[in-house]
């Protein structure tokens, strides 16, 4: 096969953006259905051998900016430098190779010209050999990525880090299932998304192989390796958590009613999505927990007993619902996880230790009047996508949706909520409809209800009894 050559010269056509949160990230012109991603990672020294394998399809946007709108003449991902690719091989149809022309890297681009272009809807996969130092990708949420440890390494993706350690299309509402095989040195242990398929060990290392075949965006795959110790947590739900071995006193304290919060969610909300849970406590501190798909991520920092440790544990495990399954369709949806998943702190505290929803609801509305009023809901601006106010606004007018009529009908809108969209992608507007259509017969016109809350930037006038 004729090995692509590294375009140095060619100019790189202009993107649209699929996504207005995120304009330098993602293409509407492919869909890829899986990534097989085999990464050799030195912990001491922090440099990545990988080789990724993506099955893809072609599917030209009827506007795209193509000599031919049934033609594709480029493939483009996402990738980071400093991650170097040698070399691409491109396949087509029932396995026919095809040459590639070129392929260049360029801010945060990785482009491929076949030897001829690609037909709409026509099959293709793709194998990208790359090397380098990974590193979190800079931007204006921070540091987004893969992150080195003090003895290890994670990766806390949301919302475009995907592309710091593996080719990629990073949208939200860009869905495959994943293969990720991740060789390190012995003594090392390696979590990911999905479930556990081999481990390997020999010359002095092991490789650790995960399998998710449950639909995932990039921004949710995982790596975290460290020297961690497993514990077998209780419940029907398979549970674990890795840990350095100094912490596991103070982490079994932690994720004590996990357990609980798990049975309380999968009433209210509906069957957990996935095969098991798994959390990883790194031996480092860290800004603030993460949640990727099946997996959430705690520094040291968060351990400990008390309610606000439990309203973190809480959480994260409510993001598998609403995040994970359920994904929002593009960034300016955001509440949909973050409101969701802040609501699940309210009804933990609410069952376990007898806390009033009313009460919180008067509180984090006095808060909220205490802040400026700009902020829409439903589009809080990228800046603003992870502001104190989307989680606490997006949970107050939760709230408002469930004390206008009966817990019933709240409890069985999400519940058909999470079924309909289990393992997609939504929007506020499929939210606001799906409501309308379960408050209906308690004559209530939730979109009504909701539209000043999701769409205008001042608070309404709200009554809750404490």
């Amino acid at each position: 096969m004729q090995q692509a050559r590294e375009q140095q010269d060619a100019s790189v056509p202009a993107h649209a953006a699929p996504d207005a949160y995120i304009p330098g990230h993602g293409t509407a012109e492919v869909h890829i259905s899986g990534y097989d991603l085999r990464l050799d990672y030195s912990v001491r020294s922090n440099r990545l051998k990988a080789v990724a394998l993506l099955a893809g399809t072609v599917r030209v946007p009827p506007n795209a900016n193509t000599r031919n709108t049934k033609t594709l003449e480029r493939i483009s991902l996402d990738l980071d430098r400093p991650l170097r690719v040698d070399e691409v091989l491109l396949w087509v149809r029932t396995g026919t190779a095809m040459a590639v022309r070129s392929f260049r890297q360029r801010r945060g681009k990785l482009e491929v010209w076949p030897e001829r272009p690609l037909l709409d809807g026509e099959e293709f996969r793709l194998s990208v050999r790359y090397r380098g130092r990974p590193r979190p990708t800079a931007g204006q949420w921070g540091d987004i990525g893969w992150e080195e440890l003090t003895d290890g390494a994670l990766v806390a993706g949301q919302p475009t880090g995907a592309s710091s350690w593996f080719p990629c299309n990073d949208l939200p509402a860009e869905k495959a299932r994943y293969r990720i095989s991740v060789s390190v040195e012995a003594g090392y242990r390696v979590a990911s998304n999905g479930r556990p398929a081999s481990r390997v060990t020999g010359d002095g290392r092991e490789t650790w192989v995960f399998e998710e075949s449950e639909p995932m965006s990039a921004y949710l795959a995982t790596v975290q390796i460290g020297r961690y110790r497993q514990l077998d947590l209780p419940g029907r739900v398979p549970q674990y958590a890795l840990v350095p071995p100094s912490l596991a006193g103070q982490v079994r304290t932690t994720l004590s009613r996990q357990d609980a919060m798990m049975n309380l969610f999968t009433a209210r909300f509906g069957p957990y999505p996935f095969t098991s849970y798994t959390v990883v406590v790194a031996d480092d501190r860290l800004e603030m927990p993460v949640e990727a798909q099946s997996v959430s991520v705690f520094g040291r920092n968060h351990l400990g007993p008390g309610s606000a440790q439990e309203a973190l544990v809480a959480h994260e495990l409510a993001h598998q619902w609403f995040g994970n399954s359920v994904t929002a369709r593009g960034w300016r949806d955001i509440w949909l996880h973050e409101g969701f998943a802040t609501y699940a702190e309210w009804l933990w505290a609410e069952a376990a230790d007898g806390a009033g929803t009313d009460l919180r609801a008067h509180r984090e509305l006095a808060w909220l009047r205490g802040r400026k009023q700009e902020l829409l809901l439903a589009d809080p601006g990228p800046a603003a996508m992870f502001d104190e106010r989307v989680y606490r606004r997006g949970a107050l007018a939760l709230h408002v949706l469930r004390r206008s009529a009966s817990d019933e009908e709240f409890f069985g809108m999400l519940r058909r909520w999470t079924q309909r969209y289990r393992h997609g992608c939504a929007g506020t507007a499929d939210f606001l409809d799906l409501a309308d259509d379960v408050y209906s017969t308690a004559g209530v016109s939730a979109s009504e209800l909701l539209r000043p809350w999701l769409y205008a930037p001042g608070l309404p006038a709200a009554r809750f009894e404490p």
